[in-house]
């Protein structure tokens, strides 16, 4: 019997091995499909590139148009591109989308494209048969420079490894919109608004890091989204080909994350992530990148840094070295899947 894969990404090895399989390969494509690369780069002249994204946003249901615009337009910073043009195709579900629910949708992505100069420029609506929640399917264009492009795979063994304001922003979030009633019954209502403000404040957009990252030194780019922080850093070292060594005391976690992750016995390593970047960036660059995300109210913790090859992929947890976690799904799919109680 074929193995049945379970709910997230599919593996990276199985993914690999597709796309050495399928992927066509053109000569105007700069950055093509890989492991670790989350954005398609083209040719346009002897200078300019288009740079193309698509994302879903499956998880959330409160504010998913904000959602969708935003971790598109991530990875597009990631690679030095500017966004620009947005489709989205919106799967809506069958006897529970009104007129209200659906504007509430297209003025959320409304603000979030405004907040980033991004045009609405076309895509797809439809109510469809067997939905629990909405499903929007983001496809973004943005233009880059071809000698600014950050390329998947640049960052080079010694290279230090930084993060961005925290683990698991969209999962805080996200628990707190999902599971607003449990965790108000526990915390209160103010805690609920506070992690529901995790959105904007701290904020799920890389945008701004990633265009001061690249503006000092730094060689690779990701931004951690579904299977978190590990498995965001796990692809920016498939992608380089490298290992990494990453101090598990160095990972910084806002305290409510921290206590919902707690409450749910959810592990914030692997905990859906967007609002952190992942920064390579040479030694001798490693702390003036840091100082200038901080001059711009950016909180950046250097890490670890990557490693050979043959090192593996490492997390130092007190005294010993063990091998980072891999999660088969997000740990917000466990929440999912659990029925509604105080927890």
């Amino acid at each position: 019997m074929d193995e049945i894969l379970p709910l997230g990404k599919l593996p990276n090895a199985l993914l690999g091995r597709l796309l050495a399989r399928y992927a066509t390969p053109d000569p105007r494509l700069l950055v093509g499909p890989g492991v670790g690369h989350d954005a398609a780069a083209i040719a346009l002249d002897d200078h300019r590139a288009l740079v193309v994204k698509s994302d879903p946003i499956t998880f959330a249901t409160a504010e998913i148009g904000w959602y969708l615009v935003n971790v598109n337009a991530n990875d597009l910073a990631c690679l030095g591109a500017t966004p620009r043009w947005l489709l989205v195709t919106a799967l809506l579900p069958e006897g529970r989308t009104t007129p209200a629910s659906v504007e509430a949708i297209f003025a959320g992505l409304h603000d979030a494209c405004a907040a980033l100069g991004v045009a609405l420029v076309g895509g797809h609506t439809e109510i469809t048969h067997g939905l629990d929640r909405p499903i929007l399917v983001g496809t973004l264009l943005g233009e880059a420079d071809r000698a600014a492009l950050v390329r998947p795979g640049a960052a080079r063994a010694g290279d230090i490894l930084l993060i961005t304001k925290g683990l698991a922003v969209e999962g805080t979030a996200l628990i707190a919109a999902e599971r607003a009633d449990e965790v108000a019954r526990r915390h209160g209502a103010d805690f609920v608004a506070r992690c529901r403000g995790f959105l904007r404040d701290p904020g799920i957009s890389v945008v701004r890091a990633a265009a001061i990252a690249r503006a000092h030194g730094a060689t690779a780019l990701h931004d951690p989204t579904e299977g978190g922080v590990a498995t965001g850093l796990r692809e920016l070292a498939t992608a380089a080909d490298l290992g990494l060594w990453v101090a598990a005391d160095r990972l910084p976690i806002y305290p409510e994350t921290a206590l919902l992750c707690a409450d749910y016995g959810l592990d914030p390593l692997g905990l859906i992530a967007s609002g952190a970047l992942l920064i390579a960036a040479p030694p001798a660059a490693a702390t003036s990148l840091a100082a200038a995300l901080a001059a711009e109210g950016i909180a950046a913790t250097a890490i670890g840094h990557l490693t050979a090859p043959a090192a593996g992929l490492l997390l130092r947890r007190g005294d010993r070295d063990e091998p980072l976690p891999a999660y088969a799904a997000d740990e917000i799919t466990r929440l999912f899947a659990a029925p509604e109680h105080e927890p």
